[in-house]
């Protein structure tokens, strides 16, 4: 996998990090992003000397293009054929209790970020010649909230949701290039952000209403994100694949 490269935003920490980690076990060049530059860089150093590491705003309008630049000129232009979009934000509230710049950060963040890094990476991988480079895969992870719906959380299950016809909508237009576009739904997973928005209690609620007991774990999303960009998922395209434990059967 010496000439294949995946570019995970998000990858500075959490489920992001773990696909990321993965991915470089697996073998591939690895670039991440994150919002801060020495965060992105210093996660990237803790995976491998070689990883690619810079900074991303996904709200910033234009910023795909110039991190998707900065990435191959780090890479000596190695092509990107592999793209995750695991970055995102929640910022939970009741419907009457919506703040209206947190709901455009939601949507910018989560939302019109993973559309415009799938453009910019897109570009990139149709210029490519098709033959060893034709497993080239995109993954975004949604949320099983984008879904299901939850309580307190209208906003963020707004920008989770769009990226069902997101996904839908480019495999459809992508395929025929073999391009392949899959969507991740993960359900509650023990990272910084889950730990931090959830109470004990609602903590033990839902591992109560789990059919196997407990949270994921981030390494639990990684394995099968890693799959999903893997020549081993050549005819999987188009597909919202939940991984939840159970929780929404």
């Amino acid at each position: 996998m010496k000439n294949r490269l995946a570019l995970v935003t998000g990858g500075s920490r959490g489920i992001g990090y773990s696909i990321a980690r993965q991915l470089y076990e697996d073998g591939w060049n690895v670039a991440i992003t994150s919002r801060c530059l020495d965060r992105a860089k210093e996660a990237a150093a803790s995976i491998g000397t070689d990883v690619i590491g810079v900074a991303y705003e996904a709200s910033t309008a234009g910023s795909a293009e110039v991190v998707l630049d900065a990435v191959l000129k780090a890479s000596d232009n190695t092509p990107v054929t592999g793209l995750v979009n695991a970055a995102g934000i929640t910022n939970n509230s009741l419907l009457l209790r919506l703040d209206q710049n947190h709901v455009h950060q939601l949507l910018e963040t989560n939302l019109v970020g993973p559309l415009f890094m799938t453009k910019a990476v897109a570009k990139g991988m149709l210029k490519q010649r098709l033959g060893m480079l034709s497993y080239r895969s995109i993954v975004t992870l949604g949320s099983v909230v984008g879904s299901k719906g939850n309580v307190g959380q209208t906003a963020y299950s707004l920008s989770k949701a769009g990226l069902v016809g997101l996904t839908n909508s480019l495999a459809k237009e992508l395929g025929p290039k073999n391009i392949r576009v899959n969507l991740v739904e993960p359900g509650f997973i023990m990272t910084d952000m889950t730990m931090n928005h959830m109470t004990q209690e609602a903590r033990e609620k839902t591992i109560a209403q789990t059919a196997l007991r407990r949270l994921g774990e981030p390494q639990d999303v990684a394995h099968l994100v890693a799959y999903l960009l893997s020549d081993r998922s050549q005819y999987i395209t188009g597909q919202c694949i939940r991984i939840d434990g159970g929780l929404t059967m």
